[in-house]
Protein backbone atom coordinates (compact mmCIF):
# COMPACT_ATOMS: atom_id res chain seq x y z
CA UNK A 1 0.00 0.00 0.00
CA UNK A 2 1.22 3.49 -0.82
CA UNK A 3 1.76 5.35 2.45
CA UNK A 4 -0.23 8.60 2.67
CA UNK A 5 1.52 9.89 5.82
CA UNK A 6 4.18 8.73 8.22
CA UNK A 7 1.92 8.88 11.29
CA UNK A 8 -1.85 8.54 11.69
CA UNK A 9 -3.08 9.80 15.07
CA UNK A 10 -6.46 9.15 16.65
CA UNK A 11 -7.29 11.22 19.70
CA UNK A 12 -9.13 13.97 21.49
CA UNK A 13 -9.17 17.60 20.40
CA UNK A 14 -9.79 20.67 22.53
CA UNK A 15 -8.39 24.08 23.49
CA UNK A 16 -6.41 24.81 26.65
CA UNK A 17 -7.23 27.96 28.63
CA UNK A 18 -4.36 28.74 31.02
CA UNK A 19 -4.87 31.27 33.84
CA UNK A 20 -1.70 32.31 35.67
CA UNK A 21 -1.26 33.83 39.12
CA UNK A 22 -4.32 32.49 40.90
CA UNK A 23 -4.12 31.41 44.56
CA UNK A 24 -3.90 27.75 45.57
CA UNK A 25 -7.13 28.05 47.56
CA UNK A 26 -10.09 29.35 45.57
CA UNK A 27 -12.66 31.01 47.87
CA UNK A 28 -16.31 30.99 46.84
CA UNK A 29 -18.33 34.06 45.85
CA UNK A 30 -15.22 36.14 45.10
CA UNK A 31 -13.88 37.43 41.82
CA UNK A 32 -10.24 36.36 41.59
CA UNK A 33 -7.92 38.11 39.16
CA UNK A 34 -5.39 36.17 37.09
CA UNK A 35 -2.05 37.75 36.21
CA UNK A 36 -1.93 36.29 32.70
CA UNK A 37 -4.03 34.25 30.26
CA UNK A 38 -3.15 31.98 27.34
CA UNK A 39 -5.53 30.28 24.92
CA UNK A 40 -3.74 27.57 22.99
CA UNK A 41 -4.18 24.20 21.34
CA UNK A 42 -4.81 21.56 23.97
CA UNK A 43 -5.23 17.80 24.33
CA UNK A 44 -2.47 15.22 24.38
CA UNK A 45 -3.19 13.93 20.90
CA UNK A 46 -3.36 17.32 19.20
CA UNK A 47 -0.23 18.68 20.87
CA UNK A 48 1.63 15.58 19.71
CA UNK A 49 0.28 15.93 16.16
CA UNK A 50 1.05 19.65 15.94
CA UNK A 51 4.62 19.44 17.21
CA UNK A 52 5.43 16.22 15.35
CA UNK A 53 4.38 17.86 12.08
CA UNK A 54 6.54 20.92 12.77
CA UNK A 55 9.52 18.64 13.37
CA UNK A 56 9.07 17.44 9.79
CA UNK A 57 7.02 14.23 10.11
CA UNK A 58 3.90 13.95 7.94
CA UNK A 59 0.84 13.51 10.19
CA UNK A 60 -2.89 12.90 9.79
CA UNK A 61 -5.33 13.46 12.65
CA UNK A 62 -8.67 11.75 13.25
CA UNK A 63 -11.00 13.16 15.88
CA UNK A 64 -14.46 14.55 16.66
CA UNK A 65 -15.27 18.19 17.45
CA UNK A 66 -18.44 20.15 18.01
CA UNK A 67 -20.15 22.53 15.54
CA UNK A 68 -18.74 25.59 17.26
CA UNK A 69 -15.91 28.14 16.95
CA UNK A 70 -13.64 26.22 19.34
CA UNK A 71 -13.61 23.21 17.04
CA UNK A 72 -12.80 25.41 14.05
CA UNK A 73 -9.95 27.09 15.94
CA UNK A 74 -8.48 23.70 16.89
CA UNK A 75 -8.57 22.50 13.28
CA UNK A 76 -7.01 25.70 12.00
CA UNK A 77 -4.17 25.40 14.51
CA UNK A 78 -3.42 21.88 13.26
CA UNK A 79 -3.64 22.83 9.58
CA UNK A 80 -1.21 25.71 10.09
CA UNK A 81 1.31 23.19 11.47
CA UNK A 82 0.88 21.00 8.38
CA UNK A 83 -1.33 18.31 9.91
CA UNK A 84 -3.90 16.69 7.59
CA UNK A 85 -7.31 17.34 9.17
CA UNK A 86 -9.70 15.85 6.61
CA UNK A 87 -10.49 13.02 9.05
CA UNK A 88 -11.75 15.34 11.80
CA UNK A 89 -15.54 14.95 11.96
CA UNK A 90 -18.19 17.22 13.42
CA UNK A 91 -20.48 15.71 16.06
CA UNK A 92 -23.96 15.27 14.59
CA UNK A 93 -25.44 15.44 18.10
CA UNK A 94 -24.48 19.09 18.43
CA UNK A 95 -22.28 18.39 21.46
CA UNK A 96 -19.68 21.12 21.91
CA UNK A 97 -15.93 20.86 21.47
CA UNK A 98 -14.14 20.07 24.71
CA UNK A 99 -12.11 22.60 26.66
CA UNK A 100 -9.54 22.37 29.46
CA UNK A 101 -8.97 25.06 32.09
CA UNK A 102 -5.46 24.91 33.58
CA UNK A 103 -4.51 26.76 36.77
CA UNK A 104 -0.72 26.59 37.27
CA UNK A 105 0.47 26.74 40.88
CA UNK A 106 4.01 27.11 42.18
CA UNK A 107 4.79 23.38 42.24
CA UNK A 108 1.76 21.72 40.66
CA UNK A 109 -1.39 22.65 38.75
CA UNK A 110 -5.14 22.20 38.69
CA UNK A 111 -6.67 20.79 35.49
CA UNK A 112 -10.41 21.06 34.80
CA UNK A 113 -11.78 19.51 31.59
CA UNK A 114 -15.15 19.54 29.86
CA UNK A 115 -14.86 16.43 27.60
CA UNK A 116 -17.45 17.47 25.05
CA UNK A 117 -17.40 15.66 21.70
CA UNK A 118 -14.39 13.51 22.60
CA UNK A 119 -16.67 11.25 24.68
CA UNK A 120 -18.85 10.64 21.62
CA UNK A 121 -16.28 9.54 19.03
CA UNK A 122 -17.01 5.97 17.95
CA UNK A 123 -15.45 3.43 15.64
CA UNK A 124 -17.85 4.57 12.89
CA UNK A 125 -16.17 7.99 12.95
CA UNK A 126 -12.85 6.44 11.87
CA UNK A 127 -11.76 5.35 8.40
CA UNK A 128 -9.59 2.27 8.95
CA UNK A 129 -8.44 2.22 5.34
CA UNK A 130 -7.26 5.81 5.64
CA UNK A 131 -5.51 5.10 8.95
CA UNK A 132 -3.84 2.00 7.54
CA UNK A 133 -2.26 4.07 4.76
CA UNK A 134 0.22 5.51 7.27
CA UNK A 135 3.55 4.06 8.38
CA UNK A 136 2.78 4.33 12.10
CA UNK A 137 -0.43 4.48 14.19
CA UNK A 138 -0.72 6.31 17.51
CA UNK A 139 -3.55 6.85 19.99
CA UNK A 140 -3.47 9.08 23.07
CA UNK A 141 -5.75 9.43 26.10
CA UNK A 142 -7.13 5.90 26.21
CA UNK A 143 -9.52 6.69 29.08
CA UNK A 144 -11.11 9.72 27.43
CA UNK A 145 -12.44 7.68 24.50
CA UNK A 146 -15.46 6.27 26.31
CA UNK A 147 -17.50 5.32 23.25
CA UNK A 148 -14.50 4.14 21.25
CA UNK A 149 -12.89 2.21 24.14
CA UNK A 150 -14.38 -1.27 23.43
CA UNK A 151 -13.03 -1.07 19.88
CA UNK A 152 -9.52 0.21 20.65
CA UNK A 153 -7.83 -3.22 20.95
CA UNK A 154 -9.37 -4.26 17.63
CA UNK A 155 -8.33 -0.97 16.04
CA UNK A 156 -4.71 -1.55 17.06
CA UNK A 157 -4.93 -5.12 15.82
CA UNK A 158 -6.17 -3.95 12.42
CA UNK A 159 -3.29 -1.49 12.14
CA UNK A 160 -0.73 -4.17 13.00
CA UNK A 161 -2.21 -6.55 10.41
CA UNK A 162 -1.87 -3.73 7.86
CA UNK A 163 1.84 -3.54 8.58
CA UNK A 164 1.96 -0.39 10.70
CA UNK A 165 4.05 0.05 13.82
CA UNK A 166 1.98 1.27 16.78
CA UNK A 167 2.22 3.35 19.94
CA UNK A 168 -0.08 4.35 22.80
CA UNK A 169 0.12 7.03 25.47
CA UNK A 170 -2.48 6.20 28.10
CA UNK A 171 -2.49 9.60 29.83
CA UNK A 172 -4.49 9.90 33.02
CA UNK A 173 -7.66 8.05 33.95
CA UNK A 174 -10.01 10.68 35.46
CA UNK A 175 -11.97 7.91 37.18
CA UNK A 176 -8.76 6.34 38.56
CA UNK A 177 -9.85 2.82 37.55
CA UNK A 178 -7.05 1.97 35.08
CA UNK A 179 -8.98 -0.88 33.50
CA UNK A 180 -11.41 -0.92 30.59
CA UNK A 181 -9.41 -3.26 28.40
CA UNK A 182 -6.17 -1.30 28.43
CA UNK A 183 -3.99 -4.39 28.73
CA UNK A 184 -5.84 -5.99 25.81
CA UNK A 185 -4.03 -3.46 23.62
CA UNK A 186 -0.55 -4.52 24.79
CA UNK A 187 -0.17 -7.48 22.37
CA UNK A 188 -0.74 -5.08 19.45
CA UNK A 189 1.73 -2.42 20.65
CA UNK A 190 5.27 -1.63 19.64
CA UNK A 191 5.65 1.29 22.07
CA UNK A 192 3.87 2.17 25.32
CA UNK A 193 4.51 5.70 26.59
CA UNK A 194 3.59 6.84 30.10
CA UNK A 195 4.88 8.84 33.05
CA UNK A 196 5.90 7.32 36.38
CA UNK A 197 2.54 7.81 38.07
CA UNK A 198 0.66 6.33 35.12
CA UNK A 199 3.07 3.38 35.01
CA UNK A 200 2.46 2.53 38.66
CA UNK A 201 -1.30 2.85 38.18
CA UNK A 202 -1.26 0.55 35.14
CA UNK A 203 0.81 -2.07 36.99
CA UNK A 204 -1.04 -1.52 40.29
CA UNK A 205 2.33 -1.23 42.01
CA UNK A 206 3.58 1.36 44.47
CA UNK A 207 7.16 1.26 43.22
CA UNK A 208 8.28 2.60 39.84
CA UNK A 209 11.02 0.01 39.26
CA UNK A 210 8.72 -2.90 40.09
CA UNK A 211 6.05 -1.49 37.82
CA UNK A 212 8.55 -1.00 35.00
CA UNK A 213 9.76 -4.58 35.30
CA UNK A 214 6.19 -5.88 35.08
CA UNK A 215 5.02 -3.77 32.14
CA UNK A 216 8.30 -4.06 30.22
CA UNK A 217 7.61 -7.77 30.01
CA UNK A 218 4.29 -7.12 28.27
CA UNK A 219 5.31 -4.69 25.50
CA UNK A 220 8.32 -4.55 23.15
CA UNK A 221 9.31 -0.99 24.11
CA UNK A 222 8.28 0.80 27.30
CA UNK A 223 9.04 4.51 27.56
CA UNK A 224 8.78 6.13 31.00
CA UNK A 225 8.74 9.93 31.18
CA UNK A 226 10.27 11.22 34.42
CA UNK A 227 9.86 14.99 34.16
CA UNK A 228 12.92 16.88 35.40
CA UNK A 229 14.81 13.56 35.60
CA UNK A 230 14.49 12.85 31.90
CA UNK A 231 13.16 9.58 30.50
CA UNK A 232 13.89 5.86 30.40
CA UNK A 233 13.39 3.12 27.85
CA UNK A 234 13.02 -0.60 28.55
CA UNK A 235 13.45 -3.03 25.66
CA UNK A 236 14.94 -6.51 25.21
CA UNK A 237 15.97 -6.68 28.85
CA UNK A 238 17.90 -3.43 28.55
CA UNK A 239 17.30 -0.14 30.35
CA UNK A 240 18.39 3.20 28.90
CA UNK A 241 18.25 6.46 30.87
CA UNK A 242 18.37 9.89 29.19
CA UNK A 243 18.78 13.00 31.37
CA UNK A 244 16.56 16.02 30.95
CA UNK A 245 17.86 19.10 29.13
CA UNK A 246 18.27 21.95 31.66
CA UNK A 247 16.23 25.03 30.73
CA UNK A 248 14.38 27.85 32.47
CA UNK A 249 10.92 26.27 32.73
CA UNK A 250 7.99 28.59 32.08
CA UNK A 251 5.21 26.00 31.72
CA UNK A 252 5.15 22.18 31.68
CA UNK A 253 1.76 21.85 29.92
CA UNK A 254 2.18 19.45 26.99
CA UNK A 255 5.81 18.58 27.75
CA UNK A 256 5.10 14.85 27.89
CA UNK A 257 3.17 14.96 24.62
CA UNK A 258 6.00 16.89 23.00
CA UNK A 259 8.45 14.30 24.27
CA UNK A 260 6.36 11.75 22.34
CA UNK A 261 6.69 13.92 19.22
CA UNK A 262 10.47 14.13 19.49
CA UNK A 263 10.86 10.45 20.28
CA UNK A 264 8.64 9.24 17.43
CA UNK A 265 10.19 11.68 14.95
CA UNK A 266 13.59 10.09 15.46
CA UNK A 267 12.50 6.48 16.06
CA UNK A 268 10.53 6.37 12.82
CA UNK A 269 13.66 7.44 10.97
CA UNK A 270 15.64 4.49 12.27
CA UNK A 271 17.43 6.20 15.15
CA UNK A 272 18.44 4.08 18.13
CA UNK A 273 16.46 4.12 21.36
CA UNK A 274 19.28 6.14 22.92
CA UNK A 275 19.09 8.81 20.23
CA UNK A 276 15.29 8.84 20.17
CA UNK A 277 15.08 9.26 23.95
CA UNK A 278 17.57 12.11 23.88
CA UNK A 279 15.67 13.93 21.14
CA UNK A 280 12.40 13.38 22.99
CA UNK A 281 13.89 15.11 26.02
CA UNK A 282 15.17 17.93 23.81
CA UNK A 283 11.72 18.50 22.28
CA UNK A 284 10.10 18.41 25.73
CA UNK A 285 12.60 20.95 27.05
CA UNK A 286 11.78 23.31 24.19
CA UNK A 287 8.07 22.98 24.95
CA UNK A 288 8.53 24.10 28.57
CA UNK A 289 10.16 27.41 27.66
CA UNK A 290 6.87 29.03 26.58
CA UNK A 291 3.23 28.81 27.77
CA UNK A 292 1.11 25.89 26.59
CA UNK A 293 2.08 22.83 24.64
CA UNK A 294 2.63 24.32 21.15
CA UNK A 295 3.69 27.98 21.43
CA UNK A 296 7.44 27.24 21.50
CA UNK A 297 7.08 25.16 18.34
CA UNK A 298 5.02 27.70 16.38
CA UNK A 299 7.91 30.18 16.39
CA UNK A 300 10.03 28.51 13.71
CA UNK A 301 13.13 30.67 14.18
CA UNK A 302 13.10 30.15 17.94
CA UNK A 303 12.40 26.41 17.56
CA UNK A 304 15.17 25.79 15.05
CA UNK A 305 17.73 27.81 17.00
CA UNK A 306 16.88 26.02 20.27
CA UNK A 307 17.12 22.56 18.73
CA UNK A 308 20.41 23.35 17.02
CA UNK A 309 22.05 24.94 20.04
CA UNK A 310 20.84 22.39 22.59
CA UNK A 311 21.22 19.19 20.59
CA UNK A 312 24.77 18.64 21.86
CA UNK A 313 23.40 18.38 25.38
CA UNK A 314 20.97 15.62 24.51
CA UNK A 315 22.91 12.57 25.70
CA UNK A 316 22.02 9.25 27.27
CA UNK A 317 23.32 7.06 30.08
CA UNK A 318 23.41 3.28 29.66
Amino acid sequence: MERRTEVAIVGELNLDLILEGLPRDLPEERELLASDFTMTLGSSSAILAHNLALLGTSVSFSSLVGPDPLGSICCQWLREAGVLTDQIRCASSGTKTGVTLILPLSDTRRILTYPGAMFEMGIEDLDNTYLASAQHFHLSSFFLHRRLAPHIPGLFGAMKRSGLTTSLDTNDDPQDQWAGGLKDVFPELDILLCNERELMKIAREGDVDTAAEQIAGAVPILIVKRGSRGASAFANGRRIDAPAIPVHVQDTVGAGDTFNAGFLHRWLRGSSLDESLAFGNLAAALSTTRPGGVDAFKDSAYRDQFLEERSSGAQTRK
